[in-house]
């Protein structure tokens, strides 16, 4: 009878690790998906086209000191807008 017992006991022990296991990765597979619809950061965007009908990005044109290229011209991030101050009373 104590050994049916213990086998049942780990048998259950078992079930409830498997069914662990598969809910992490159920749960992985879901946070994957959400994950994935990210736009691409705008640092990485290389062309004046992709970048400029994104809201959050702005195309900054090369500047040139002289014979030589200061900096390329490139994507990048709009600046978030600072929160207002409130003011003292």
């Amino acid at each position: 009878m104590t050994i049916n017992l213990i086998k049942l006991s780990k048998f259950s022990a078992v079930a409830v690790v498997l069914s662990a296991l598969a809910f992490g990765s159920v749960s992985a597979a879901e946070k994957k998906k959400e994950s994935g619809a990210k736009m691409p950061a705008c640092r990485t965007i290389m062309s004046e086209a992709d970048c400029t009908p994104r809201d959050d990005c702005t195309w900054r044109d090369a500047v040139k000191k002289g014979d030589k290229v200061a900096r390329r011209a490139s994507c990048a991030a709009k600046p978030k807008p600072k929160p207002a101050k409130k003011k003292a009373t």
